[in-house]
């Protein structure tokens, strides 16, 4: 098949990052000295050196895998009475989705994990089109800009960017450090825009991101993303839904409540994702109560 044409990888992605982390807001921790350090300007034409001391990634097979052609959010869904999309069946393209990654940085060269932080400036945060605003719970100065390096479902390598709090900055890095050890895929890695928040839904949004600045739907209280202790890793192939509630986001994922039918992606109990979010002492939504959302994963439980 021909590769996939992406178009706004990312609409529907605030309305998911909105139902996720629910409960009532935790203080945040305080960013103490260990912090991540600002980092020298990225030059153009390759990712910034980092202290990363991974090994070299395997070299990537000759034989690139077959990709899906779907256009994501070419198509906009009708709202529920609730402000989401009306739910409908999985694609048959996208039950098994394997899409090529839309690039906005250059991919390591070199086959080895890279990462770098930044301190969030305000010029920063316009260049990016952040969704913040100056009513929001963290500061921009305690917030950094993580470019780190992940595998494609496309078999490529990437450049991909999270932006979160800045005393779990180190945290972020060694999670995303084990999963491009492990080869786990990940199909768009960006940051999340004041767009975003506003965009209509269209339910195949697939961004793996970390800071949103709302409050969690149907809530006056923020959000975990809000407060950049939050990351949703492929949001697609790890559904959120919650009891009492026909309610699927992203809205055409249903074909991954299935979790005995084990497609690549899929967040999985003592899998390499569940694992390294773990060893960093952070909380799966996996295991959350009333609600079901294995894509996410929070650092204060929420």
């Amino acid at each position: 098949m021909r590769r996939a044409a992406l178009a706004l990888p990312g609409l529907g992605l605030a309305l998911v990052l909105a139902a996720c982390g629910s409960g009532s807001p935790l203080e945040p921790r305080t960013a103490t000295s260990s912090s991540p350090s600002s980092a020298a300007p990225r030059p153009s034409h390759r990712p910034p050196a980092t202290s990363a001391t991974s090994r070299p990634s395997r070299t990537t097979p000759t034989r690139r895998p077959v990709l899906d052609t779907w256009q994501v959010g070419a198509h906009v869904l009708p709202r529920r009475p609730d402000g989401f999309g009306v739910v409908r069946p999985t694609p048959p393209e996208l039950r098994v989705r394997r899409l090529a990654t839309t690039d906005a940085l250059p991919g390591p060269t070199d086959g080895r994990f890279h990462s770098s932080s930044r301190t969030m400036t305000p010029a920063l945060a316009r260049r990016l089109e952040l969704a913040w605003s100056p009513g929001c719970p963290v500061a921009l100065g305690d917030l950094r800009l993580l470019d780190l390096a992940f595998h494609g479902f496309d078999g490529e390598l990437h450049t991909g960017q999270l932006v979160v709090r800045a005393d779990v900055a180190g945290e972020v890095v060694e999670v995303f450090r084990r999963l491009f050890a492990a080869r786990f895929p990940i199909e768009q890695m960006r940051v999340v825009t004041q767009a975003d928040l506003v965009a209509p839904p269209t339910g195949d949004g697939n961004n793996t991101a970390a800071y949103a600045c709302r409050a969690t739907r149907g809530s006056t209280s923020w959000s975990a993303h809000a407060y950049g202790l939050a990351v949703d890793v492929d949001p697609f192939m790890n559904p959120y839904t919650r009891d009492g509630s026909d309610l699927v986001l992203p809205e055409l994922a249903s074909s991954y409540l299935d979790r005995s039918w084990r497609r690549p992606g899929m967040v999985l109990p003592g899998g390499p994702v569940t694992r390294a979010f773990s060893a960093v002492g952070w909380t799966w939504g996996g295991t959350f109560s009333t609600v079901h959302d294995p894509m996410h994963f929070s650092a204060d439980g929420r």
